[in-house]
């Protein structure tokens, strides 16, 4: 039966987890960026923000008094159980 390509993962040798760990132990090992942490371009943040600005107000006159209150309620007692 043929393998499926998404069920094959690349496993690191043993000879370059050696290497990574004698790098960490040496304190030379870079240290990995974390997904999605890096420079946004500034154009599409404007953009987004442009939206947002935009957006939130429509929805607050489109929503009804009566639902309006109901999701400042949900949204209260989530923070009252946040810690702080």
């Amino acid at each position: 039966m043929p393998r499926d390509r998404d069920s094959e993962k690349l496993r690191a040798d043993t000879n370059e987890i050696a290497y990574r760990i004698a790098q960490a132990a040496l304190g030379e090992a870079q240290k990995p960026e974390p997904p999605g942490k890096g420079t946004k371009h500034p154009t599409a943040v404007k953009r987004g923000r442009k939206g947002g600005k935009r957006g939130g107000p429509a929805r607050a006159r489109k929503l009804s008094g009566k639902r309006r209150s109901q999701i400042a309620r949900k949204a209260a007692k989530a923070n009252r159980g946040a810690p702080k």
